[in-house]
């Protein structure tokens, strides 16, 4: 059973370098099925807040500095769904970050809308960076159809874009700015942390609080910061994508993060960031793998950078991302967040220990004593994965139509993909319905295969074929 597994996996020694961000550190009361509950007398309806609900979620805007919040139960993907849905009219056009999750594709989708696309820039260790605010005015400049911007800051890789500066350009055009922050819900509350895009001018934001702080999965929050995008609309659109039966184990842990954070945030953010600073230092003297510092990203690819992402580059070593993450996992007992084709990331919370970074480092160390200089030039996996492609028609109609056969990847070249392609984790779409697959993608899914990377999106779960319109 799923419980008895879980409550294995418990009792284990691996340490968790992934979300949630509680770390499993958080204490509940011995049987939470005793405060499983629904909308009965006293206790409020998240869809018609007017009582405790409602001051919980005008608590955290207050605390936040933010026009209102909204308390989420269906992760931040809700939050994406209603946002887009209530900036962009039916139909209309949205200039979105081509690095974007998978959710605001869903979005554009079942919204009908046209994409203009615009790409962040891409780094000397192979990440995707920030969008610049040059290529945002670019792209309005050029494009006057478009009616809203969707960007991601931060990164799922800890990159963060200038978000005060792209918000003065979008609003020049009297356009609404909605940033996915949802690997950002820690920022702004510490100095040690960057900015959150509700302080820099966003008009929406969205943040997954169960990522970066002491939350349950599936715990988001949208942050309204201005009148561009109508409450109402909003609200509306909320009513559609998130669930009628909202979770009050799931809100009662949204309603503590203020109170945790006001008692704890000090003390924990700075426990945090002296952790961060020992490991970093001392990753320095790694020989072949290499802990990316805030020095490898130029201005030009990250205005800020989020150090708690922890990425380890295998660029120059004898192993891929792939390899490191499976030694990590089987021999070390650290269970990374995700792995890249050249890279490993994982994710760190104001409930981590020094423990847990001694471990990583002494792993880090030992492993790269182990390893080889890699051979040859090393190739530029996301800058190949994630670069543009041409778009035939719009995801919707790739998505309605009605003519479409399955193919294997060699059969697939030049025609028109009728599915996603997406590497989860992070869930950014590599391919999107309605994009041409060009000989050189159908190579690059053989690659990721071979690797053994998690590909996702498409219906035949072996990842061998994909549907394409006739």
């Amino acid at each position: 059973m799923l419980l008895e597994q879980l409550q294995a996996h418990d009792k284990t020694d691996l340490y968790p370098f992934h979300m949630p961000g509680h770390k499993r550190h958080i204490e509940l009361p011995a049987d939470a099925y005793h405060l499983d509950i629904t909308e009965i007398d006293g206790f409020d309806n998240l869809h018609h807040a007017q009582g405790i609900l409602q001051e919980e979620q005008q608590r955290l805007a207050d605390y936040i500095g933010v026009k209102r919040s909204f308390f989420l139960v269906n992760g931040s993907t809700c939050g994406i769904l209603a946002a887009i849905s209530a900036a962009a009219p039916r139909n209309s056009r949205i200039l979105l970050a081509r690095n974007s999750h998978k959710a605001a594709y869903h979005a554009v989708d079942l919204r009908g809308l046209e994409v203009h696309y615009c790409y962040p820039a891409i780094s000397d260790f192979d990440i995707q960076g920030a969008v610049s605010p040059d290529v945002i005015a670019q792209a309005l400049e050029t494009d006057p159809l478009i009616r809203a911007v969707y960007i991601t800051s931060p990164t799922y890789d800890g990159v963060v874009s200038d978000i005060a500066s792209i918000a003065r350009i979008v609003h020049s055009y009297g356009l609404p700015l909605i940033v996915d922050e949802a690997h950002g819900a820690h920022f702004g509350f510490h100095p040690t942390c960057p900015r959150s895009a509700t302080g820099c001018g966003a008009d929406v934001v969205i943040q997954s609080v169960h990522k970066t702080l002491p939350a349950f999965t599936q715990s988001a929050v949208l942050h309204i910061c201005s009148d561009r995008v109508p409450e109402e609309e909003l609200e509306r659109f909320l009513g559609i994508y998130e669930s009628s039966s909202p979770s009050y184990l799931l809100m009662a842990g949204m309603s503590r993060l203020v109170p945790f954070l006001q008692e704890n945030g000090e003390r924990l953010f700075t426990a945090l960031d002296e952790n961060l600073s020992r490991f970093y230092e001392r990753s320095r003297r790694l020989r072949c793998l290499h802990v990316i510092q805030a020095e490898d990203f130029g201005a030009d690819c990250a205005f800020a950078r989020d150090r708690s992402k922890i990425l380890i580059s295998t660029r120059d070593c004898s192993i891929d991302g792939k390899q490191l993450y499976d030694r990590l996992l089987s021999e070390y007992h650290l269970q990374m967040e995700m792995c890249s084709g050249e890279y490993v990331t994982a994710l760190c919370s104001l409930m981590d220990t020094a423990e847990g970074f001694e471990r990583l480092a002494a792993a880090l160390e030992e492993i790269d004593g182990q390893t080889e200089p890699a051979n040859g030039e090393a190739c530029s996996f996301v800058a190949r994965m994630y670069r543009g492609r041409e778009q035939v028609c719009p995801i919707a109609d790739a998505m309605d139509a009605e003519t479409r056969e399955r193919v294997d990847w060699a059969a697939a070249v030049d025609r028109v993909s009728g599915e996603y392609v997406y590497l989860y984790p992070p869930g950014i779409p590599i391919l999107v319905p309605g994009e041409r697959i060009d000989a050189a993608f159908a190579a690059d899914m053989r690659e990721l295969l071979a690797r053994g990377l998690d590909v996702e999106g498409l219906r035949d779960k072996t990842a061998q074929s994909i549907e394409v319109l006739k």
